[in-house]
């Protein structure tokens, strides 16, 4: 059965293009985010995907084309601007990207630090508390990340993510390098994050059983274009053998 999907948009890409060199990597994306939407972006290896995900919180910086996040257009954007649109936005990294140096706890309340309004410390270890029970993690607040499996360290980043209140996600291979179990278990924690705070979020993978659980719709990214966008049962039936040969 087909999610609904509130159609308000809060991110919105046109014919956005962006080269290293001779190579072009983005080649005139057009797409949109709607609110309290999975949005899966699916492609090869080097097809852009990450990319794509980094021009939208200014890591890289696009050659030509447009990015609105919310009321803000990225192009030209001013630093005060471009703070509050990354506040609104939690990014996911493929490894998690913890500091080694920082407990869990001090993780978390890291990223709490980066917000404008100062917590007291009760306030801050209740943020937490409440991210690390939402990703089923409580006991690990004091352990280093080198005492984590690679399916823990994914569900700390993610309430690292979550401590902020972010309105969007950016997921970059949220189940690369882990077990099928540890897998499923952290695509249905991306769909119980959605449930739970309303957010949008954009998952890259190329993991299909991934994007069978927590796609509400697909963009098929190749050779730096959209080849096609629609539901996972569009895909599933779709008889382009480009298409088929990512759903085997």
């Amino acid at each position: 059965m087909k999610k609904e999907v509130n159609d308000k948009v809060v991110i919105d890409i046109k014919d956005l293009r962006k080269s290293f060199g001779d190579q072009k990597v983005l080649d005139g994306i057009t797409l949109q985010l709607h609110k309290e939407e999975n949005l899966v972006v699916l492609g090869k290896s080097g097809s852009g995907k990450s990319v794509l995900i980094k021009c939208i919180v200014n890591l890289l910086k696009h050659d030509a084309g447009s990015i609105k996040v919310g009321k803000h257009e990225l192009t030209d954007i001013k630093e005060d601007d471009l703070i509050e649109v990354r506040k609104k936005i939690g990014f996911l990294f493929q490894s998690a990207a913890l500091y080694d140096s920082m407990t869990v706890r001090e993780n978390l309340a890291f990223a709490l630090s980066r917000l404008s309004k100062e917590f007291s410390k009760e306030e801050t270890d209740q943020k937490i508390m409440e991210a690390l029970e939402n990703v089923g993690l409580p006991d690990s607040i004091d352990k280093m990340p080198s005492e984590l499996s690679g399916g823990m360290k994914k569900r700390i980043g993610l309430a690292r993510t979550l401590v902020v209140n972010p309105k969007i996600i950016l997921f970059d291979e949220p189940t690369t390098g882990l077990d099928p179990v540890t897998s499923r278990e952290i695509s249905d924690l991306i769909n119980e994050t959605k449930a739970k705070f309303r957010n949008s979020s954009i998952i890259i993978t190329h993991d299909i059983d991934c994007v069978k659980t927590v796609a509400d719709r697909i963009a098929m990214i190749k050779e730096g274009k959209i080849y096609k966008q629609g539901s996972l049962e569009e895909f599933l039936n779709d008889e382009d053998p480009y298409i088929k040969s990512f759903f085997k």
